[in-house]
């Protein structure tokens, strides 16, 4: 019999899981609150040392693990590779601030979304994740200290690794609602940010959740004739619809739009392109958040140079666009979506190392 994931189990369900053990009812509180924070069976010493026995012998505290970690030369950034319970590999990153750490999130297995710019769609999707699977990424943080408090406690999550969020949209409602629970990782939804390609009929369901986290959507076009070169969810959904489906969210949660726009040498990086994304994006409450491109070889796409990048934002500027150059982190570590699981693939399989 496979062994049952606690961590993807509600408060609810955990009761249930106890109390036909015969274990009283607020064992599962304890439970809960420790699960969340990492702690494995063995540590548990609030629990009696027979339901911690049974514990470890008929589950799992957690089926994510940190197989490795890569840290930036700097120590501003540290990327991880996480092995799933089946196998299936994953990863994050952890960004240090002076506010505090983030973790970027995984929230499928690779990704269908096929957007030119991004490793991880390259293999296509394996799988969606549960949303115990994406809280075991944060719970596998807090386990890195014997004490299980982690090194520093996670002030912000992103939903910015690996997959398209809305794309496994239940599984990452019940990540959201759990995160966000006093008595496991009560991290508000102010302290959350969703990046989405642009599936603009769930972020219209998005705003009824009455979940306030930020929207992070992936414009990096600024008409469609071009975002639909490289990035295939353009074709579905021009960018009229997605505008209008941001302007519903912003009505709905007060929660002004994170426009992302990657820079691409020779697609999207013109003077001119910055002026007509003014135009596009006029009258909404957004800001744009300017990213020089993680290259990508297997895609034949460069960096905008750094004039580019300058130019760029200096028109934005002009035009009185609220715009900032997002802060590069972890490029020596493969800081791109998807980069370092497909390294990493390709060590298993061929024996070529990853660049880290």
């Amino acid at each position: 019999m496979p062994k049952i994931d606690l961590i993807n189990l509600d408060k609810p369900a955990l009761l249930t899981l106890l109390v036909s053990w015969g274990e009283p009812a607020y064992r599962a509180k304890q439970l809960y609150q420790m699960l969340s924070r990492g702690v494995p069976f063995e540590r548990m010493l609030q629990l009696p040392a027979k339901l911690r026995a049974r514990l470890a012998d008929e589950c799992l505290a957690n089926g994510v693990s940190i197989e490795r970690t890569f840290p930036s030369a700097n120590g501003d950034t540290e990327k991880y590779l996480y092995r799933l319970a089946d196998g299936h590999m994953i990863e994050g990153v952890r960004m240090r601030y002076k506010y505090g750490d983030t973790l970027c999130v995984s929230t499928q297995v690779g990704c269908r979304m096929g957007c030119a710019f991004c490793a991880s769609t390259q293999d296509g999707l394996a799988r969606n994740l549960t949303a115990g699977e994406m809280l075991g990424q944060l719970a596998a943080q807090h386990s890195t200290l014997p004490d299980g408090r982690g090194a520093a406690p996670i002030h912000n999550v992103v939903l910015m690794g690996s997959g398209e969020p809305f794309d496994n949209y239940d599984e990452v409602i019940r990540f959201l609602r759990a995160m966000n629970d006093p008595d496991g990782m009560n991290i508000g939804s102010r302290r959350i940010s969703l990046s989405t390609c642009g599936l603009a009929d769930r972020i219209v369901k998005f705003s009824k959740e009455n979940m306030p986290v930020t929207l992070s959507v992936s414009l990096h076009a600024p008409n469609d004739a071009i975002r639909a070169r490289i990035m295939p969810i353009a074709k579905a959904v021009p960018m009229r619809e997605l505008l209008d489906a941001c302007r519903s969210y912003f009505t709905a949660s007060g929660r002004r739009i994170i426009f992302e726009y990657v820079l691409i040498a020779g697609i999207n990086d013109a003077p001119e392109h910055a002026r007509e994304l003014a135009r596009t994006i006029k009258g909404m409450a957004y800001h744009v958040n300017v990213i020089p491109l993680n290259s990508v070889p297997e895609r034949g796409l460069s960096a905008a140079g750094e004039q580019s990048v300058r130019a760029f934002l200096t028109e934005l500027e002009k035009a009185g666009v609220s715009a900032t150059r997002r802060r590069t982190l972890g490029s020596e570590v493969e800081g791109a979506c998807g980069q370092l699981r497909r390294s990493y693939q390709n060590l298993t399989t061929t024996g070529s190392p990853p660049n880290a």
